[in-house]
């Protein structure tokens, strides 16, 4: 599948792989190592929640309860850094990060639908991280408020800090942003260097400090889910450092290195700080105080240090990764207008730095700021993470089991794994916030509908799940083909082929087809070109299939189409017949097709295809089609005799299958029987117990048992009852046809659209 690379053309990505060497040499963007990614992804993953509500989730859940959601958090994120390191150990993951591992995995149109959930997360994340920094400035409110007079407001922190970032990255770019984590990050871990080396605080009302918390919370806490659901957005930033992929000078080595080792240590760091809370403060403390961990650091201002300083390197990895992102969508033309795509599409100088989407993601990010409270936007903001992390898991999950040749990537996870990091994404939606997970998959499905309407995109199947689709048929044709010799009669359906060389000019016979193999039935049609197989007739077959392809699809068909080079009918149809059906079992029925006033030696060639048919067990359907394009689809007549009596049940079957056609469903079945009036009697009981024990839907009423002899003109009997008829279905066999030939697929001129059949096994319905 073809699609624009991320970033557009100005991406400034060059790859080249050599052959032979298997080395890839690689220019991109500012060229950065593994570094940066760890960085971005540890300083996002110790951020605020770490220092502001990790007290708060030891008090109310207690230290095994917070210990069982830092696992519950991490059965979702290394699940998802698993799947991450082996997609990008696979292909050349360019600009854009999450976004083009996910667009180019599951297409453009499901990609886009989730880039932009997850490019307006990682803006709104910028507000986020800026109005926790703004919180590590809270124990100087008392001050600030004597000094002016005014009710401390943290906007009056968050707004500058975030124009004085933004001005910083438009002007120096990612290069200065990945120059600051490495001081930020180093007070980062000085903070919490302190806060392990602190001692535990004075009890609270003489009790030893943690009693309360080591195995249970406070009393009247908040509830487990309540408290993974506030909790969870620390586990969300270890793919940040992904989305600077298109700046990554190797990121087959970067990103699945990066990621993982921020990923582990972020789980050493998060399981030590609450076993360090539970075993320093009690719970009273821990829930009152959000700055609990300032009070056991043994320098206590250290903390609200480290806190700023992780919500500022938390939000530099987003103000870093969300452009990114953006830009990659206005590369894939995913916006609403090509200037605005150009736009944001476009970078600035030769590393091809997103001016304009940081721009963009300024404003969504200041005016959520300016906005004050986030609490409805974050936990949209957690929903569309979990979606993103769900969907990366799901494609390492389907790539396993489309066990595609071209994926091979050097590193590998378990399919296990990413299965069950898939489900936990969806089930810990709905158990964090149904309302919200319900309005996030609404809001996707919105994205997705305007999407297709919008810019025409159809429902494009991408590699992976067609490969999936491979995997699956190629299982279920093995199961049928070994469960074809235990198959009950009873269970018969049609499995039609049907080779003809007048696709393009003739409608009713595929449109026959197509009714019948709607639903009960298979079908294959091939059509054929005649001549010998060579250069030439196979590059004209090649070109042949989309054309019957869409011939299938305008008309909704659901019939397999191909194209078959041989130099007759007969010798198409001896191959044909002895391949398997797309389900893995023969062919038990064939559809021939003429037209009412075919010449003699086309209906030779036909009759010597019955004959073939005949020999290798195989139902032959002879339709001969007139101008009348089965009328108004309201009237199918079905003649049956004692020369023909055992086609009986097949006529009446594909009669019944037509009629769960929406274009037959107002139709009713005539069923004439001609016998001789020695047997009319027994004839019409037999049919009668046929009709009612098969649960046919033929009224008893429309059966009517004709009594014949030698007086009798049949021909005219049948014209003077069926000329009238939409369909009619006559009964044929192998003797008469030979002994008759050409003339008893002629018989009947005065009928409009028949159905000659002959069932070559027996088949019951009960």
């Amino acid at each position: 599948m073809n699609q624009p690379e991320a970033g557009g053309e100005s991406s400034g990505t060059v790859a080249t792989q050599s052959g032979t060497s298997g080395k890839e040499e690689v220019s991109s963007g500012h060229g950065f190592g593994t570094a940066p990614v760890f960085l971005a992804s540890i300083s996002t993953i110790l951020g605020a929640v770490l220092f502001l509500r990790f007290g708060y989730a030891v008090a109310n859940v207690g230290m095994v309860g917070a210990l069982m959601i830092v696992l519950l958090g991490h059965l979702v994120t290394l699940p998802t850094a698993l799947a991450i390191s082996e997609i990008a150990t696979n292909r050349r993951v360019e600009g854009g990060g999450e976004y083009f591992i996910i667009s180019r995995s599951f297409g453009r149109t499901i990609g886009a639908t989730i880039g932009i959930g997850l490019y307006l997360s990682q803006a709104i994340s910028v507000a986020f991280y800026m109005i926790a920094f703004a919180e590590a400035f809270r124990p100087l409110a008392p001050m600030f408020e004597n000094w002016t007079g005014y009710a401390f407001d943290p906007r009056w922190i968050s707004l500058p800090a975030s124009v004085a970032l933004i001005l910083l990255v438009l002007t120096r770019g990612a290069d200065i942003g990945v120059k600051a984590l490495w001081g930020i990050v180093a007070i980062l871990g000085l903070s919490l260097a302190l806060f392990f080396a602190g001692g535990p605080v004075a009890p609270v009302a003489g009790a030893a400090p943690g009693q309360s918390v080591v195995w249970g919370g406070i009393q009247g806490g908040d509830s487990f889910m309540l408290v993974f659901a506030i909790v969870f957005p620390a586990f969300t930033g270890m793919t940040a450092g992904v989305g600077l992929s298109g700046d990554l000078k190797n990121p087959r080595r970067s990103i699945p290195l990066g990621v993982l080792s921020a990923t582990l240590v972020g789980l050493v760091v998060y399981v030590a700080v609450v076993v360090k809370l539970a075993l320093s403060a009690s719970g009273e403390m821990l829930a009152n105080e959000p700055l609990a961990m300032a009070r056991i650091a043994l320098w206590g201002p250290i903390v609200p240090i480290g806190l700023g300083c992780a919500a500022l390197s938390s939000a530099i990895g987003s103000i870093l990764v969300a452009p990114r992102t953006m830009q990659a969508l206005g590369g894939d033309q995913v916006l609403p207008s090509q200037p605005l795509n150009r736009f944001l599409a476009s970078g600035r100088g030769a590393n091809n730095e997103p001016r304009n989407a940081t721009l963009v993601t300024s404003v969504v990010a200041l005016m959520t700021i300016a906005g004050g409270s986030i609490d409805f936007v974050a936990r949209i903001v957690s929903m569309f993470f979990m979606v993103t992390y769900g969907s990366l898991c799901a494609i390492s999950f389907l790539e396993h089991f489309a066990s595609r040749p071209s994926y091979r990537p050097s590193f590998r996870s378990r399919w296990y794994l990413s299965l069950l990091g898939a489900l936990l994404c969806l089930l810990m939606m709905f158990q964090m916030d149904p309302g919200f997970a319900i309005l996030s998959i609404v809001a996707m499905i919105g994205i997705y509908v305007w999407l297709r309407s919008s810019k025409g995109w159809q429902g494009d199947l991408a590699e992976i799940f067609r490969g999936v689709m491979t995997q699956t048929t190629r299982f279920f044709q093995i199961q049928l083909q070994r469960s074809a010799s235990s198959a009950n009669a009873g269970e018969w359906r049609p499995n039609l082929i049907s080779v003809s060389e007048h696709t393009f000019e003739r409608s009713s016979p595929l449109q026959l087809l197509t009714w019948i193999c709607r639903r009960q039935g298979l079908g294959t049609y091939l059509h054929l070109i005649r001549g010998r197989l060579n250069q030439e007739t196979f590059r004209q077959s090649e070109h042949m299939v989309p054309r019957l392809v869409e011939l299938a699809s305008a008309r909704h068909s659901a019939l397999v189409v191909d194209t078959i080079v041989s130099p007759s009918l007969r010798t198409a149809l001896a191959q044909a017949f002895q391949m398997p059906s797309v389900t893995g079992k023969e062919h038990n029925a064939t559809l021939f097709e003429f037209a009412g006033n075919e010449d003699d030696a086309a209906v030779d060639e036909l009759r010597d295809g019955c004959s073939l048919a005949w020999d290798s067990h195989i139902s032959p359907l002879v339709l001969r089609h007139g101008e009348r394009f089965f009328g108004s689809r309201r009237d199918i007549h079905i003649w049956l005799t004692w020369h023909d009596y055992d086609n009986a049940p097949l006529m009446i079957l594909l009669a019944y299958i037509l009629l769960g056609h929406p274009d037959w469903s107002e139709a009713e079945i005539r069923i004439f029987a001609a016998f001789p009036q020695s047997e009319v009697a027994e004839q019409q009981r037999r049919l009668i117990d046929l009709i009612e024990t098969g649960r046919l839907p033929i009224s008893v009423k429309n059966l009517r048992i004709i009594p014949t002899d030698e007086a009798v003109d049949f021909d005219h009997l049948v014209a003077s009852l069926s000329s009238g008829a939409d369909f009619v279905m006559l009964g044929f066999v192998r003797d008469r046809l030979k002994a008759k030939g050409n003339a008893l697929l002629r018989r009947h001129p005065a009928l409009a659209d028949v159905l000659f059949v002959s069932a070559t096994e027996r088949i019951e319905i009960e």
